[in-house]
């Protein structure tokens, strides 16, 4: 009798697999649908587009991008995890998905158990940036002068709790420096307060303000990447300066949790063959991308990390959760 049970289980279990991979052979059977929680026109959505665009001729299916913008990317997340885990709706997650659940007091959503990962696309730079006139022309040059003066230095970012101002604060508790952390609504608004020089240094991410980069007016100090990008190869990484500080933007793809993951391995196939792509790689790097993928096991852990991570600078900024 027990042989008879053991031998349904594995004729069972045996069904299910090739039932699971009959599933990813067929998919996609359907138009993918590619939620993005931002507006458009945005650098994420410009790279989502730009994926997008490659996985539809790679399947042979419509990618419908679909902008969900709201605070920390809460309703295009929530839309997701509701979603059929087939592999068919997908979501463009970020940092946000990182930050958000130390920044909000209650998130309706889990990213870590409700999403699964599929893979990295790339990562933005955060970039430490100076007025072209300024004095400083190291990192090193703006924490001495932070320090000599404090009363006098202002760090710039746009909003509370975007990446660009936890960079910057964490910045400034890694670097022990007093001085305040100003945000603004734009990085327009940001560029003309380092302009005016009511603020010293600024923390951007590339695609903001390449353009200002190429054109001159503003210089870069340091970059937040581990090692030295290849947009400024010859710009130093702030943690040649302040040891073990590491601050990157970065897109990806997910899908909803419980998605088969032989569905999510050739999706995960699929992204990483189109970013490869070399007329695909240009154009990201094009916006200010630095491409990269991985395996979702990979993506998960990094998530996971990166949660962690943000939320130890959230408690020490003591930023108040929304």
């Amino acid at each position: 009798m027990i042989r008879t049970l053991l031998a349904r289980l594995c004729l069972g279990a045996t069904a299910t697999l090739i039932a699971a991979g009959a599933q990813a052979q067929e998919f996609p059977t359907k138009p993918l649908r590619l939620i993005v929680p931002f507006g458009p026109g945005g650098v994420a959505d410009v790279t989502a587009r730009i994926v997008a665009q490659g996985l539809a001729e790679k399947f042979g299916k419509p990618v419908v991008v679909e902008n969900m913008p709201s605070a920390g990317g809460i309703t295009g997340a929530v839309t997701v995890t509701r979603a059929t885990p087939d592999g068919h709706t997908l979501f463009l997650v970020s940092n946000q998905q990182a930050v958000s659940p130390s920044l909000f007091k209650s998130l309706p959503y889990d990213p870590v158990k409700q999403l699964a990962m599929v893979s990295m696309v790339g990562s933005f730079d955060i970039v430490m940036a100076v007025d072209q006139n300024s004095p400083l022309h190291t990192v090193a040059d703006a924490i001495a002068a932070a320090k000599k003066d404090p009363q006098h230095f202002n760090l710039g970012t746009i909003g509370v709790g975007s990446t660009q101002h936890l960079s910057a604060e964490m910045f400034r508790s890694m670097a022990g420096l007093d001085v305040p952390t100003i945000p603004f609504k734009s990085s327009g608004e940001v560029l003309s307060a380092v302009k005016g020089k009511s603020v010293q240094v600024m923390f951007e991410t590339v695609p903001a303000v390449i353009g200002n980069i190429k054109g001159g007016s503003l210089r870069v100090l340091g970059v937040g990447s581990v090692k030295r990008g290849q947009l400024f190869p010859d710009t130093p990484t702030i943690a040649e300066t302040v040891p073990g500080y590491t601050a990157v933007s970065w897109n990806g793809f997910a899908a909803p949790a419980g998605t088969p993951p032989a569905i999510v391995d050739k999706l995960n196939a699929a992204v990483r063959e189109v970013v490869k792509d070399p007329a695909i790689n240009k154009k990201l790097v094009d916006v200010g991308m630095i491409p990269q993928t991985n395996t979702p096991k990979e993506f998960q852990d990094f998530l996971v990390a990166e949660i962690a991570k943000w939320s130890k600078v959230i408690d020490t900024a003591k930023i108040e959760k929304q």
